[in-house]
């Protein structure tokens, strides 16, 4: 049986650092340009430097996305970036503009290539055309379901690597070519500036009735006609492992570092829970209780079994649902006075309850019964973001473990 790849998104490097603590076992990140999420943070060359460096000293891999549709002023200073990628090592190139395909394996010839979502593949002839074309993995459209992934690993070359989206953001353009941004906005989606608005709130507005604004709505709120809930395929681990993926991709590099590294822990476990006794495995509901204490919207399982119906739109809000808080890092542990050192990311008070995250493990709880400031002066609470404060904590907890609470 094949052990699927982790891939986990890494918006910048502390992303990247939790991502792989949390059981990722390779992840993908930008440069400054050429990728498709410009708000994500992304990576300067020297940070880039240091990306590579910290992955591969961890025996992890990780893939630098170049994958805007690109015009021709794009290619400017592409040619030494590649160049500068191939010097780094990294372990694969994510793109979907065949013009980009052709420059690296001209530049840089010994540099995997991995064809992105982007590019809409969904049979076997145009994985097999990319393949020929010197692409190393596809990383197929969202719309295939898990029959036609199967046929496609089974009608290509065992040396193309397959890989899909298993959990996160879904788009109403096939596999994210969307022009609503660029027309509405002026922010173009395929260079990685998408403003969102299929999010957004729509009327009905008829062509000799310019000034007359027909709302279609479910409720007083308005509707939200283009907005999908979120992928989620964690119940279906053994079904992907069958269809002889080599990659699960985890979509959110401009999410917070709970969320990925909430997301990657689940999945970890789920897999390597399956993969240990795959006779006797079965799925835990716990898993999906765990995936809806981030922030998502609601969930669907996508085009994996089926199309999508009407019940995979969300009609109501395009609102995230956010049943928890994200309240701080661990930073350090003392175990004689079991005080832990925690950076705040909200606000906690005395007599909170709250849970701790620890990578493949099952969460722990506690009540706060005692804070402090970095002068060990009594806290009653930590308003201030970002703060460094102490607790008292009645089991040990690690560096990198997470706090959140319910809200």
């Amino acid at each position: 049986m094949k052990k699927p790849e982790l891939l986990a998104p890494a918006g910048n490097m502390e992303k990247l650092k939790y991502a792989l603590h949390y059981g990722a076992d390779a992840v993908y990140c930008a440069g400054s340009r050429f990728g498709l999420r410009a708000k994500a943070g992304n990576f300067s060359p020297k940070e880039l430097k240091e990306a590579v460096e910290y992955v591969h000293n961890r025996g992890k891999k990780i893939y630098v996305t170049m994958n805007i549709i690109a015009h021709n002023e794009d290619f400017e200073g592409m040619k030494e970036y590649i160049k500068y990628l191939e010097e780094l090592k990294v372990d694969e190139v994510i793109v979907a503009d065949p013009g980009i395909i052709g420059l690296i394996r001209e530049t840089a010839p010994n540099l995997k290539i991995s064809m992105s979502t982007q590019a809409n593949t969904t049979n076997y002839y145009s994985a097999k055309f990319w393949h020929d074309m010197g692409v190393k993995r596809i990383v197929l459209a969202r719309e295939v379901s898990l029959k036609e992934v199967k046929e496609i690993v089974r009608n290509t070359p065992d040396t193309l690597e397959i890989e899909t989206f298993i959990h996160g953001a879904m788009c109403i353009s096939y596999s994210g070519r969307c022009l609503l941004s660029n027309y509405m906005a002026n922010r173009d989606a395929n260079k990685g500036d998408c403003a969102q608005p299929c999010r957004w709130n729509y009327s009905l507005v008829e062509k000799t009735r310019e000034n007359e604004h027909f709302p279609v709505y479910e409720d007083e709120r308005g509707t939200y006609v283009f907005n999908s809930k979120d992928l989620c395929l964690i119940d279906q681990i053994p079904a992907l492992i069958d269809a002889g993926i080599d990659s699960f991709k985890i979509e959110g590099r401009m999410k917070s570092v709970f969320y990925v590294s909430s997301v990657t822990n689940v999945y970890r476990k789920e897999i390597d829970r399956y993969l240990s006794d795959p006779e006797n495995y079965t799925f835990d509901p716990e898993s999906f209780e765990e995936l809806r204490k981030i922030s998502h919207r609601e969930y669907t399982s996508g085009f994996s079994q089926n199309k999508p119906t009407n019940k995979d739109q969300n009609y109501d809000s395009s609102t995230y649902v956010r049943n928890y808080d994200f309240v701080g890092i661990v930073l350090d542990y003392d175990e004689k006075s079991q005080i832990a050192t925690i950076e705040q990311r909200n606000k906690i008070e005395i007599g909170d309850h709250i849970e701790i995250m620890t990578p493949k493990e099952d969460f722990k709880t506690q009540f706060v019964t005692e804070l402090y400031d970095e002068k060990n002066e009594p806290l009653e609470s930590t308003p201030h973001p970002k703060m460094i404060f102490k607790m008292k904590m009645t089991q040990p907890v690690a560096a990198m473990d997470l706090l959140r609470k319910k809200v």
